[in-house]
């Protein structure tokens, strides 16, 4: 069981019983596995890793806070962020869980490693590393707010207004997945605009603590910026023990483009990992 949780919640000022509450979808059966998605994303987003997955392993799809379906929050530094996941963890009595996060979720889940170790049995970051980013979603947040403001009552009225604002047109269709349908008719977003503006910079910012002994590994693609040697280095620092695994013909959304490349290093690594933990216990 996973101890100390709720005193990194009460900490941070996050509030215990709602970051428990996260929205889920649970499939397989096995040692349990938590994919956390990126940022303005949601845990479907991972859907094919966890269909990969589930034949071996109990995969947990979580939304972060501000995200999908889960609790709207204030504050969500990546400490906040953290303790909702470890607070999940906890309360769904998994122990300790394998964590595979992209993007921010690959943030969230180094900083779970550093702060609670025992929570997590091996950790999977994929196109992220554990350094500042510099701010590159001002246009971005200007599309959806100036969705918010249209009112539009069609998911194709809403395209064509971050069409206007949106450099790569592939983003479009990504974020159109968090809109819903109001009482109203008036298609609005799920995430929460307003926090993930407010804590930008805190997503940027590095994760902290001191090295940890989880079992990881980063997984980039070679045409990302997102990951240099720099980003390597700095990963080494907090996890000594880190496996690299750069996949050819891939930018940062290596789990759409390379799905099969992808899903196959992360289910190597997590396949090696349980035969670890087994062979420790005999």
């Amino acid at each position: 069981m996973v101890t100390n949780l709720a005193e990194n919640e009460e900490a941070s000022g996050s509030d215990a019983s709602s970051t428990a509450n996260l929205h889920a979808s649970v499939r397989g059966e096995g040692t349990p596995v938590v994919l956390l998605h990126g940022l303005f994303g949601m845990g479907s987003n991972l859907g094919g890793l966890a269909r990969a997955l589930a034949p071996e392993f109990e995969v947990h799809q979580l939304d972060l806070p501000n995200h999908g379906r889960s609790p709207w929050q204030a504050r969500s530094s990546l400490d906040d962020l953290a303790a909702s996941v470890g607070s999940y963890i906890q309360s769904k009595d998994l122990g300790a869980a394998a964590l595979v996060g992209h993007s921010l979720g690959g943030k969230v889940a180094m900083q779970l490693a550093l702060t609670h170790p025992r929570a997590v049995s091996a950790l999977v970051v994929a196109d992220i590393a554990p350094v500042v980013y510099p701010s590159s979603h001002d246009a971005v947040f200007a599309a959806l707010g100036a969705v918010e403001s249209a009112q539009p009552t069609s998911r194709a009225q809403a395209g064509e207004i971050m069409g206007k604002l949106l450099k790569e047109p592939a983003l479009i269709p990504f974020l159109s997945l968090s809109l819903h349908r109001n009482e109203a008719g008036v298609y609005v977003w799920r995430f929460n605009v307003e926090a993930l503006r407010e804590n930008y910079a805190a997503f940027r910012a590095p994760p902290r603590g001191a090295p940890s002994p989880v079992p990881a590994l980063f997984v980039y693609g070679q045409n990302s910026s997102y990951v240099d040697e720099a980003g390597m280095a700095a990963a080494l620092g907090l996890f000594p023990g880190a496996e690299f695994a750069g996949i050819a013909d891939t930018g940062h959304w290596l789990h759409a483009e390379k799905p099969t490349e992808f899903n196959a290093a992360v289910l190597d690594f997590l396949r090696r990992r349980k035969s670890s933990q087994r062979d420790n216990r005999r």
